[in-house]
């Protein structure tokens, strides 16, 4: 059995896989990148004990245990001001508002990372629904998912916790290509 999802068939069976061959590569480039060269080395490393004292217990369950917050419960899920949205776990700017939209789901929603290196990519097949999860690339922590039924052109929706973002108000867009707050 064949599913249509913008163009694309998935191959629904048990014994098949998800994707034809070649079409991850075309669908998820930087998830197969990351899946071939490895997570490497990150830039931030903690105990278990200093992630748990830095951050809530809801941040400290979405971001490092995996969970997912519940819909419309985050303050970003709506917010229209302009600024960037950082990891709350180490801080590395992960998107702007410039590329955020509201997708109707109760999520924080953008169509773009600030640039291919902030997140890194990782198949997740919980709850039996394949899906791309996406992290945070220097501390690991889990910031959403990826889907591929985002607005043109690029056709990707990154649907994130709020809980695990950090919200900044009005720095330039200099600041977002950077990684750093502005001075």
């Amino acid at each position: 059995m064949t599913m249509q999802l913008r163009g694309s068939p998935f191959l629904t069976s048990a014994t098949q896989p998800i994707f034809a061959p070649g079409q991850m590569d075309a669908c998820f480039p930087t998830m197969t990148k990351s899946i071939r060269s490895g997570m490497g080395k990150l830039k931030i490393q903690k105990s278990d004990a200093e992630w748990r004292s830095q951050l809530t217990s809801e941040q400290y369950r979405v971001t490092r245990q995996g969970g997912t917050e519940r819909a419309f419960s985050s303050l970003d899920w709506d917010r229209r001001q302009p600024g960037l949205y950082r990891c709350v776990c180490c801080g590395r700017t992960l998107f702007s508002s410039e590329k955020k939209f509201d997708a109707g789901v109760g999520w924080p929603n953008f169509t773009a990372p600030v640039d291919d290196e902030a997140m890194t990519e990782h198949p997740d097949r919980s709850f039996f629904i394949p899906r791309t999860e996406v992290r945070c690339a220097d501390c690991n922590a889990h910031i959403g998912h990826v889907f591929g039924d985002g607005p043109l052109p690029r056709g990707r929706r990154y649907c994130a916790n709020g809980i695990a973002l950090e919200f900044q108000k009005g720095l330039p867009a200099t600041a977002a290509r950077s990684g750093n707050p502005a001075d």
